[in-house]
């Protein structure tokens, strides 16, 4: 038998553009695996980050949502003030006895003079376009609500020096933005004196800060 050297076999030569294999292998099932999910302190920080987006969207909606309803409801008490307006020029005084709101609306529509006595007037009420608490039954009690479906409050006030009447007036507010579960002033808290030198004067009170009034 001949020996032929190593050097000296016939080894196949590799086509043009061929590659030399590497067996794969295997890692085994101990080998640790990677995974490209997330880790629950990266949870808990992406929820975290959307809640507060969340909140900070929620919180600028809220807001401008408060100022549409605040300029809506300062627009509506022009639109009432000026319909006062046009009751006294029709009966020569404001509506001395609207301090409810059923009366206040009542007055405005027509049905009740200065000192509360039942006529059949002009309806300065029916084309306002105020918001009615019950806009089905506008022949019916009723009264204007604010945007916070709150009523609008009418207060008649004479005003004296001494013995002397020197003014005649009213003050016509909203209680403006509150929840339900905030006490609303009542007229009395706004307005503590209807006649005598303060008569028609507004209280400088805590409760009294949110109020929109009618006028500049």
């Amino acid at each position: 038998m001949t020996h032929i050297p190593f050097a000296a076999r016939e080894i196949p030569a590799l086509a043009p553009g061929a590659m030399l294999r590497t067996p794969a292998v295997c890692l085994g099932a101990n080998r640790r695996q990677v995974h490209g999910g997330f880790t629950l302190m990266e949870l808990l920080l992406v929820l975290g980050l959307i809640a507060l987006l969340a909140g900070l969207v929620l919180g600028a909606g809220q807001g401008a949502t408060q100022r549409a309803a605040t300029a809506r409801a300062r627009a509506e008490l022009a639109l009432l003030s000026q319909a006062v307006g046009q009751y006294r020029q029709l009966y020569g005084d404001y509506p001395q006895t609207a301090d409810a709101p059923e009366q206040f609306y009542a007055a405005l529509a027509g049905r009740l003079g200065p000192t509360g006595s039942a006529c059949r007037g002009r309806d300065l009420a029916g084309g306002l376009g105020v918001t009615l608490r019950d806009p089905a039954h506008p022949d019916g009690p009723n009264c204007f609500v604010d945007p916070w479906d709150a009523p609008y409050q009418f207060v008649y006030f004479t005003r004296q020096a001494g013995a002397t009447e020197v003014e005649r007036g009213f003050v016509l507010y909203s209680a403006g933005p509150r929840s339900r579960l905030e006490t609303q002033p009542a007229p009395a808290d706004v307005v503590p004196f209807t006649s005598g030198p303060q008569g028609g004067v507004v209280a400088q009170t805590a409760g009294n800060a949110r109020n929109l009034y009618a006028g500049p």
